[in-house]
């Protein structure tokens, strides 16, 4: 369990430095997606450290493999919490963003943009958007650190 939060942790490091540098200087929707991809792990290590929790506490059997599953499972178990469940609810958007086609305008300027269309939703991803989803999975790491070990 304290692996996968220092696995989460680690995650969450890379993220930000690519926010603070990368996407600063670089502005491409490349270091976008990597950003995403690596919020999508973080998330998932701190998901992970829950469900370790949960079989610890024979609250479960065993820990699906799928991450579907997994989250389906996070959301039963944690139904009563608002936080979780926000948060679950941020990660799944940005599984759909990763995986949905989208386009690019403002590359290499500071306004750089990937808009994708979730659901009929056109969704623009930017500098802010990017960051407000970082401060949002460091809250959720404080978050599940608190809610693991107190």
């Amino acid at each position: 369990m304290i692996r996968l939060l220092y696995n989460a942790r680690e995650e969450l490091k890379r993220a930000g430095h690519m926010i603070v540098v990368s996407l600063k200087y670089t502005r491409t929707v490349d270091v976008i997606r990597n950003i995403i991809r690596r919020l999508i792990n973080a998330y998932h290590f701190m998901f992970q450290a829950l469900l370790k929790k949960a079989l610890e506490d024979k609250k479960i059997k065993k820990i699906p493999e799928q991450p579907l599953v997994q989250i389906n499972l996070i959301k039963e178990l944690y139904k009563d919490d608002k936080e979780i469940t926000r948060y679950v609810n941020i990660y799944e958007l940005l599984r759909q963003i990763e995986k949905a086609k989208y386009k690019k305008i403002n590359e290499y300027r500071r306004h750089v943009t990937m808009i994708v269309d979730i659901k009929g939703k056109e969704i623009n991803m930017d500098i802010d958007k990017m960051t407000e989803y970082y401060i949002d999975a460091k809250e959720c790491f404080v978050y599940i650190e608190n809610l693991l070990f107190g």
